[in-house]
């Protein structure tokens, strides 16, 4: 997951942008975002060039009866992540069109402030619009304040599933994820780690997408990975706890408002505090931090223990 355009491209380098985000500083984050598009109005930065972006795109206007196409050309994490400020991005917008993931359409189409819901595709929308803004720029286009980002309670829905219910019954049920995609692969954890995890009265399930089964086997994790995110999303919601690495997993379990444990490379990425185990992006959600570069056994065995006092 990378940051908004906006990070970096003001002139003083991504670390005033990223500090800002971190802090909860969101009005000095707003003040760089200004900068940049005040560099590209005046043509010293170029934004979104080539034929697919030759559309309506948002260059800092104000959005206040307007039809919006909002983008989702990041992760699928991003847009779960973001997807919380569609609803007050209808406050002020005529209609609000998501153009986003295939994989993400049932989930996203029960989001507060949607009006309709596209598949993203390499092509040109077929829907009429007046502006279009990527989803990670809507915070910034409506100025977001502290209570806008912060999240009081669940905003992805997702149905119960009785199979699974009766399957994770019998104990504590984790949900347990170890690999993720390549963007950044210092958030990877060896699976057999994972093993620590397991105590009496306890139940690991893997939801490890693709090639998990034996490694799941392995630490004694009943595999139930699925690649629909929205049977993915009723699984979860049949789970005591998530825990798994900074990936989409985690966002989708946080953003269904699960008890989700977050494991920490030592430069985690800008949208976690630089310290503590607490985000204002998730209220239910746990930080646990390697305490060197790579040290992930000392952060399972810091999960384990903490496994152990919750249970």
């Amino acid at each position: 997951m990378r940051p908004p355009a906006a990070a970096g491209r003001d002139g003083s380098g991504p670390g005033e942008w990223i500090a800002a985000m971190r802090a909860g500083d969101f009005a000095h984050a707003w003040e760089i975002g200004d900068r940049d598009l005040a560099a590209e109005r005046r043509g010293v930065l170029a934004k979104h060039e080539g034929p697919r972006h030759l559309q309506r795109i948002w260059r800092g206007e104000p959005l206040h009866g307007r039809r919006v196409l909002v983008r989702c050309y990041h992760g699928l994490g991003d847009t779960i992540q973001f997807a919380r400020f569609l609803s007050p991005l209808r406050a002020v917008a005529a209609e609000v069109i998501l153009w986003c993931q295939p994989e993400l359409l049932c989930l996203m189409a029960g989001v507060d402030g949607v009006d309709r819901v596209l598949p993203l595709h390499d092509g040109t929308p077929e829907v009429d619009f007046d502006v279009d803004v990527e989803i990670m720029e809507i915070p910034h286009a409506i100025r977001a304040w502290r209570r806008q980002v912060e999240m009081r309670g669940p905003y992805l829905k997702a149905a119960r599933n009785d199979a699974l219910e009766k399957a994770a019954s019998g104990g504590f049920s984790i949900g347990v994820v170890w690999d993720v995609g390549d963007w950044d692969r210092r958030r990877v954890i060896p699976p057999q780690l994972l093993e620590q995890l397991s105590h009496p009265g306890v139940q690991l399930y893997s939801l490890q997408r693709g090639g998990g089964r034996d490694a799941a086997a392995k630490i004694g994790a009943i595999d139930i990975s699925t690649p629909h995110l929205d049977l993915l999303a009723n699984r979860l919601q049949m789970l005591d706890l998530c825990v798994c690495p900074d990936t989409m997993v985690a966002h989708l379990s946080a953003a269904l408002g699960r008890e989700t444990w977050i494991m920490l490379h030592s430069d985690c990425d800008w949208r976690w505090p630089a310290s503590g185990d607490r985000t204002f992006w998730y209220p239910t959600v746990r930080l646990f931090r390697q305490r060197v570069p790579g040290g992930w056994h000392d952060v399972v065995a810091d999960v384990s223990t903490a496994i152990a006092e919750r249970t």
